[in-house]
């Protein structure tokens, strides 16, 4: 009989997902729990069957674009995707984005947002894409306390009628570049009720949104970010045209192919200023903390499909004698594979425990300082790491990983998308940098590494401990040494945010196992931790420096 080889299999999404349990009832009081159980493990069956399913049958499909009708008016019109019209259904009813703003358990809604979308955006096709714009305008306004388009824009932003919900578009980057969005080139000229912009905007996720947050420079404004205001835009008038919208192409993209994203001509679109007429990246700062964290939070779920596949497959999969399973090496490389996503999440979820703790008035002073320097920190240190997981799990396939129809190479493909989205890795090392330089706010991370390594006392975790102590000591006399030497600090700003990141994320892995260790939970926990601790939290590179220059031939 010939042989063929069985697919990997998901089970339920919450009931597969150890650490997922063991977090929830870490953190969530016992009421919210059950309160909360059903509807997860509800999210969970969908993820693990029919929309992973439905994602796999639709994977060829993409969205297109119409940009004319039969009779030669132009229309501009984006067909999207039988999942992402189920997403959009699925998201409002479910409060994908609703859930963080209202208040039902206090400041952990945005725990029981998180966790929602961390359980099925897996099997969405990158509908969390929208989404986190969504939670970034809805942030934002509330924020800048416009109350006439809060009025106007929220009662959709959060709704959980499908009919009503909007998601929201967030259109910064243009031909000039997305990290230095100063040098926009966006005209916005007054008129009756607001400005019209003009211009052009080369990268624009989810372009089917029916709402925008995009900067333009009011006529007459300085060069540079100072000069630039924040504009809320309606992508359609009330007779469903565009609003001075041309949609000129869409994007063809290595991965979140399912994303609908284009490159925009604005002629005229009609656009309201947010809070006032200057000062439009200061504005937004509101929005890049809550779409960072989605981003994170993203690496998280990424990473977590990737070890579950490649988890069941090691249990089909028969070769020289032994299934997978049974092999010492595989195991190796799965147990790797699963601290960093382990990692990935706590990290995550850290930066999500405090915007609600922010959120709902319960933090201090030192937890919104924690939370500045976190963000950009946590989204860098995730990103890359939910890139090297994905292509650990393409290889533990073999062949079959690298073949398109097992859609295997599609978690590759949309996890390298998460290093550049929301701010690339130098351009966010550089900010946690500055993050630390104004606020004076190292001091801070020290101290939330060391409350989380400071109550374990298991042995089995001393050596682990150690390994982080010792990291942040390296992190804080780099500081010292590189301190009047700007160059030395730009040049190692990246090895020194990776570290950084990676020693929170060992801190809060031996905080979680110390628990679980306490409360009858197993060793899991604790193998996690000793395992990422070998695979090093330390890059910083106290060598003489490299000549760069001359390394890579660059004479000019």
């Amino acid at each position: 009989m010939a042989f063929f080889q069985d697919p990997p299999r998901l089970g339920n999404q919450l009931d597969d997902d150890p650490l997922l349990l063991e977090y929830l009832a870490r953190t969530l009081p016992n009421e919210m729990l059950g309160a909360v159980e059903e509807e997860y493990r509800h999210l969970g069956a969908l993820a693990g069957g029919e929309l992973y399913e439905a994602s796999l049958a639709d994977r060829t499909n993409e969205p297109s674009i119409v940009h004319w009708d039969p009779w030669g008016h132009r229309v501009d019109r984006i067909e999207l995707t039988d999942l992402w019209k189920r997403g959009q259904r699925l998201s409002a009813e479910h409060g994908l984005v609703a859930s963080g703003y209202e208040g039902r358990y206090g400041h952990f809604d945005r725990i029981d947002q998180f966790a929602k979308n961390y359980l099925v955006q897996a099997s969405l096709d990158i509908y969390s894409c929208p989404l986190a714009m969504t939670d970034g305008a809805a942030r934002t306004l509330r924020d800048t306390n416009n109350e006439a388009v809060m009025k106007r824009a929220l009662p959709h932003l959060l709704s959980r009628d499908p009919a009503t919900f909007w998601t929201s578009g967030q259109w910064m980057t243009e031909r000039t570049g997305g990290s230095d969005v100063g040098k926009s080139e966006t005209i916005a000229k007054p008129t009756e009720g607001g400005f019209r912009l003009y211009g052009t905007k080369w990268f624009t996720s989810a372009t089917t949104s029916e709402m925008a947050l995009t900067l333009g420079r009011p006529e007459g404004n300085p060069e540079g970010g100072r000069g630039l205001a924040l504009f809320y835009v309606e992508t359609r008038d009330d007779d469903g045209d565009l609003n001075g919208i041309q949609i000129n192409r869409l994007k063809e993209k290595l991965g979140t192919k399912k994303v609908p994203t284009a490159e925009l001509t604005l002629d005229g679109c009609f656009a309201i200023p947010v809070a006032g007429t200057t000062d439009g990246i200061k504005n937004i700062s509101s929005m890049l903390n809550i779409t960072r964290t989605w981003n994170a939070v993203a690496a998280a779920w990424l990473a977590r499909r990737g070890v579950a596949l490649a988890r069941d497959y090691a249990t089909r999969r028969h070769a020289f004698g032994a299934y997978l399973s049974k092999k010492p090496l595989h195991l190796d490389t799965l147990a790797g594979m699963a601290a960093e996503a382990d990692a990935i999440f706590h990290l995550a979820f850290r930066a999500v425990e405090l915007i609600g703790r922010i959120e709902h008035g319960q933090a201090s002073d030192t937890d919104r300082l924690l939370l500045r320097a976190l963000t950009p920190t946590t989204k860098l240190t995730t990103a890359k790491q939910a890139v090297a997981v994905a292509s650990e799990t393409l290889e533990a396939f073999g062949g079959a990983g690298y073949i398109e129809d097992t859609g295997l190479p599609r978690l590759l493909a949309d996890s390298q998308v998460l290093p550049i989205w929301e701010g690339t890795t130098n351009v966010l090392s550089l900010d946690t940098l500055r993050a630390l330089a104004k606020d004076k706010s190292f001091g801070v991370v020290l101290d939330e590494i060391n409350s989380s390594l400071a109550s374990a006392d298991d042995p089995e975790l001393a050596e682990t401990i150690d390994a982080a102590m010792q990291s942040c000591a390296h992190a804080k006399a780099w500081l010292q040494t590189t301190k009047d030497d700007p160059d030395a600090m730009e040049r190692g700003a990246r090895r020194f945010a990776m570290t950084l990141g990676r020693t929170l994320q060992l801190g809060y892995l031996v905080a979680h196992a110390d628990w679980c260790s306490k409360n009858g939970r197993g060793r899991r926990a604790i193998a996690s931790a000793q395992r990422f601790a070998r695979h090093g939290v330390d890059n910083i590179d106290d060598g003489s420096p490299a000549d760069d220059t001359a390394l890579l031939a660059l004479g000019r």
